[in-house]
């Protein structure tokens, strides 16, 4: 399918990417090698200017948060931050921190906020007992997030990430779902950090196996096509198929899980109205199907760009993991 302009996320209107990277050597055993990834829906305040959202699990072993509402209530009002898995809470609390400073009344004179956070383990390379990530990570890869160009590979939530056996990370791309004189854009970032060099189907390398853990990937799927919760959560099983496509057999101990928004529309915080009045696509109209194809084809495409763009990269106990060729 057609690609969007920068074949990235981003390519969905209003959507803002940021990021945070740690990289520093401790002492000859440890070494911060890990970051935080920021993914705005729109140039709102999501708080306040709520997006519909859904999630899709395909292995659940991860550390999440706020994927129990999102799916209740089919809408998303924070940002998305991705991190490492013992940096969930450090991540939870800066971001909660940004956005009590945005909206004064959460906690007091409305209701609480939900805040979405995905991880990965990248202790490998990254000495992930240290802690390094603190809240105020958190604040500047939101603060940071913009349209447009970001760095992919090697870079914030990604840094220690590892796919199939070489270095992994960020990875995004885009697609165009057209039919008549309607255009959707679908864009997908991937947090990569997954399975075993000999199960990828385009690329094998020499080191097949890394004493690692089995590793997780986070999918975020955008898009601007006028869809509702329900809709979405079947966009976000087929990026399940785009991730198979690349040959991962979803590992025991892999947490593989997808979110999935759109910003077509939005949904106020404030409302004195009894109904909402929603106009979304029919499931039967040919435009679905492509989206669907959208979803797989971007999907299955930004993780071999998280590969593409990283970088061999040294951690901790001195390991090095290679920079893949594709």
């Amino acid at each position: 399918m057609k690609k969007g302009k920068l074949n990235l996320i981003t390519d969905v209107m209003g959507v803002k990417v940021g990021h945070v990277t740690l990289d520093h050597v401790i002492d000859e055993k440890n070494a911060i090698c890990t970051g935080v990834t920021a993914i705005l829906p729109h140039e709102h305040n999501p708080f306040l200017h709520k997006v519909p959202a859904a999630s899709f699990v395909l292995n659940g072993f991860g550390k999440t948060v706020g994927l129990i509402q999102l799916d209740e209530l089919g809408l998303m009002e924070s940002p998305i931050l991705l991190t490492n898995t013992f940096s969930v809470g450090a991540v939870l609390e800066g971001t909660l921190a940004y956005m009590l400073e945005q909206n004064p009344t959460i906690g007091d004179s409305t209701s609480s906020l939900n805040i979405v956070v995905g991880e990965c383990n990248d202790s490998y390379l990254n000495s992930m007992r240290q802690l390094a990530v603190r809240p105020e990570h958190a604040i500047t890869a939101i603060k940071k997030a913009s349209p447009g160009n970001f760095n992919q590979g090697a870079i914030g939530a990604g840094k220690g990430m590892i796919c199939y056996g070489v270095k992994g990370g960020i990875g995004s791309s885009s697609r165009i779902a057209e039919h008549g004189d309607h255009a959707f854009t679908v864009g997908v970032l991937t947090l990569t950090n997954f399975g075993r060099a000999h199960e990828c189907r385009i690329a094998q390398w020499e080191q097949d196996y890394l004493d690692k853990p089995d590793g997780s990937v986070i999918i975020i799927v955008a898009t601007d096509a006028p869809v509702d919760a329900r809709q979405l959560k079947r966009l976000a099983k087929r990026a399940a198929i785009g991730l198979g496509r690349t040959g991962t057999h979803v590992h025991n101990g892999s947490g593989d899980i997808i979110i999935a928004f759109t910003n077509a529309y939005t949904i106020p915080h404030d409302s004195d109205e009894l109904c909402v009045t929603q106009v979304v696509m029919r499931d039967d109209h040919p435009l679905m199907n492509k989206l669907f194809q959208a979803v797989i084809e971007a999907t299955e495409e930004a993780v071999y760009q998280s590969i593409r763009h990283a970088e061999t990269t040294t951690g901790r106990l001195g390991r090095v993991v290679q920079k893949g060729v594709l």
